[in-house]
């Protein structure tokens, strides 16, 4: 007998359940593994992926329903792409459907929308290093060397390099080699705000290239056009944020990380992935090399290069000449005290370099006017009514924002308690020292870059310009400035109010602040003009300042995972939470403690903690909480998610709305 042809399509759809849909291929029609279809769903119609196919259907025929259509203006996922999204699905225990649909532009999830222009073939340019490659330190050319012998193989290296080592170069080359080989490349970043600086140093070497961009900021249309690009081949090198982890590129040869620790890699909502941790799967998958580069690596690569699972490439000093570390120091603030936010040893360093016309970028992590709007007659403050968080004064619009879930309202002229007029803005934000810098340096060049000035269309990009060209004095900004950014005159950093994470109750907290206060250091010195970096502390003797100061990444790095090993946290165990939301708090609870003891009762080697608030108790209006499992390794938290999972899908209160968070960023 000959082979029965299939006629039976499975389709993944976007929906909660985790199961393939079985519909009728039409005469004539012919679909693979991988297929975007348009199929019946209810009253609409829904784009789906075809993942498997069969003869026939266990779906009684008369309830059969036909594929409306094949989308025949785009090639269907290819069997690696479709290999990594299942093990997406798998291991961040999300439907199939849901991780497939997502990893599409939003233009290509609709049925009914425009026909693709696709992309000509392109023809690879000649192999030339442009005359832009500047020429390698001897730890670069080193790097370099080591990190290329790994083409045509699996293997994750982490590229430890200090602030203005020439990561970037490295990659480039890296870049270059892969395309000679006819591969292709994916570099990924951690923030949007870094793309169009790293697309113009990429498009300024390889000018014949057509580069894909991926990231959300995009319109629909340039999005889709961009994913095209780059599942068609077109384009030879794809840039992007996280997004671009799940984007088929073909022909694979070399995945880049940049700045890999960033918690901006961690998607937070929906399909709840580490953009870094697929990237290096699929490296795997692939058989391709993986750089992950950082000055302040995460701690689970730094141990992975401590215990040999990765390669460790380091870059110690400045790549250009005579540039050197910028010198650290705390400023007591408990003996100059801060007026408006800025001691006095900060003003007298910043008076000194708009006189020597140098440049200056005073930092603080926190937008806005003040973090808190309070009566002194009766200690009332500004919150949100949806959120259990303080509501932001933003004095630029006369309004009180939370940054929680975007409520906005008018400033009050009294206070909404006792009625006193007596209000005060507590603390600094962007805003506020910006105003107070103003004041205190008349005739001083000063900006802003922060969120808020980011909603400005090409504020940022202005102002950064402005900055290059030497036009600003001192620059006011957020973590947004903290890494990737480049400017030869920039001498001075002042950082405020640092020790409010030094409170954090999240056992990540102290890795994060040594890694922003790091990166945001490094900013300064980066030319032969010496760099100087003053931390505005109560505590000027705590360990933390002085690793920061000694530029003594590593010594940190393995007091910390010290402490890591003593306490049972990752990289020396693995985490999952169950996280809960509900109008109704005692919902949310009710249905956490009933997880728990499912999970108690499922008898894997998994320790089961009690439920507990979120960090942020309330958000738009939703309780919400969360439950926390702890396991020795995957091999036995998988297992046990699978199962518990599955039991939870059939005892699931519709009032409840919860999602299984793998390798959590905060606890």
């Amino acid at each position: 007998m000959g082979i029965v042809p299939a006629c039976v399509a499975q389709v993944a759809l976007d929906v909660p359940l985790d199961m393939a849909f079985d519909f009728r291929l039409p005469p004539g029609v012919s679909a693979t593994p991988g297929t975007l279809v348009v199929v019946p769903f209810g009253r609409t119609q829904r784009v789906g992926v075809v993942v498997g196919l069969a003869a026939q259907s266990q779906v009684p025929e008369g309830r059969l329903r036909d594929v409306v259509r094949v989308v025949d203006d785009l090639a269907a996922l290819d069997e690696q792409t479709l290999g990594l999204l299942s093990f997406c699905a798998q291991y961040y225990q999300r439907p199939l459907g849901e991780v497939l649909l997502t990893s599409l532009p939003p233009r290509l999830r609709q049925a009914r929308r425009r026909r693709l222009r696709l992309p000509e073939p392109h023809a690879a340019p000649p192999h030339v290093i442009p005359d832009t490659a500047p020429t390698l330190t001897t730890e670069q050319a080193d790097a370099v060397g080591r990190l290329r012998q790994h083409l045509g193989q699996f293997r994750a290296s982490l590229l430890h390099g200090v602030t203005g080592s020439g990561k970037t170069e490295v990659y480039l080359q890296l870049i270059e080699a892969a395309l000679a080989l006819d591969k292709r490349a994916l570099m990924l970043v951690p923030e949007i705000g870094l793309t169009p600086q790293l697309e113009g140093r990429v498009r300024a070497r390889f000018p014949g290239e057509r580069i894909a961009l991926l990231h959300s900021q995009l319109g629909e249309g340039a999005r889709a056009a961009e994913w095209v690009a780059a599942q068609s081949g077109s384009a030879r090198i794809v840039l992007g944020t996280r997004l671009a982890a799940l984007a088929p590129v073909p022909g694979l040869g070399l995945i880049v990380i940049d700045e890999e620790h960033d918690a901006s890699y961690k998607q937070q909502d929906g399909l709840r992935y580490s953009a870094r941790d697929v990237a290096i799967r699929r490296a795997q998958l692939a058989g391709v090399p993986v750089i992950l580069g950082s000055a302040t690596p995460s701690l689970e690569s730094w141990a992975n290069a401590a215990a040999g699972r990765y390669d460790l490439v380091s870059l110690t000093r400045r790549a250009m000449p005579d540039a050197r570390l910028p010198r650290v120091s705390p400023v007591d603030t408990r003996a100059d005290r801060p007026a408006e936010g800025l001691s006095n040893a900060l003003l007298r360093a910043l008076k000194d370099r708009v006189a020597r016309g140098e440049q200056s970028l005073v930092f603080v992590n926190r937008r806005g006017f003040s973090p808190v709007l309070f009566c002194r007659a009766c200690a009332w403050h500004a919150e949100c009514t949806r959120c259990s968080a303080n509501l932001v004064l933003h004095r630029e619009d006369g309004r009180l924002r939370c940054h929680q879930c975007g409520l906005a309202r008018p400033t009050p002229a009294r206070c909404g308690q006792c009625g006193s007029p007596d209000l005060a803005p507590v603390g600094h934000g962007t805003q506020r020292l910006e105003e107070a810098l103003h004041a205190a340096l008349p005739g001083a060049r000063i900006a802003r870059v922060d969120r808020d000035a980011a909603a400005r269309r090409g504020a940022v990009a202005a102002t950064l310009a402005k900055l290059a060209a030497g036009s600003l004095d001192i620059v006011v900004g957020t973590q947004m400035l903290a890494k990737g950014h480049d400017f030869p005159r920039l001498t001075l950093v002042g950082i405020v109010d640092a020790d409010a994470a030094l409170y954090a109750a999240d056992f990540r907290a102290s890795e994060r602040l040594f890694a922003l206060l790091s990166q945001v250091a490094g900013r300064a010195g980066r030319a032969g003009t010496g760099g100087e970096v003053l931390i505005q502390t109560d505590f000027p003797g705590h360990p933390l300042y002085a690793a920061v100061a000694a530029h003594d990444y590593a010594g940190f790095a393995e007091a910390c995972l010290a402490e890591r090993r003593s306490a049972s946290w990752p990289p020396y165990a693995h985490l999952a939470i169950l996280r809960a939301e509900s109008r109704d708090k005692a919902l949310a609870l009710a249905f956490l403690r009933t997880a728990a003891r499912i999970a108690r009762g499922l008898g894997s080697p998994v320790e089961v903690f009690d439920p507990v608030p979120a960090a942020v108790e309330r958000r738009a209006g939703l309780e919400r909480m969360q439950l926390l499992v702890r396991a020795s390794s995957r091999q036995a938290l998988q297992p046990f998610l699978a199962r518990w999972r599955e039991a939870l899908d059939q005892r699931a209160e519709r009032r409840v709305r919860w999602a299984l968070d793998i390798d959590p960023l905060d606890t």
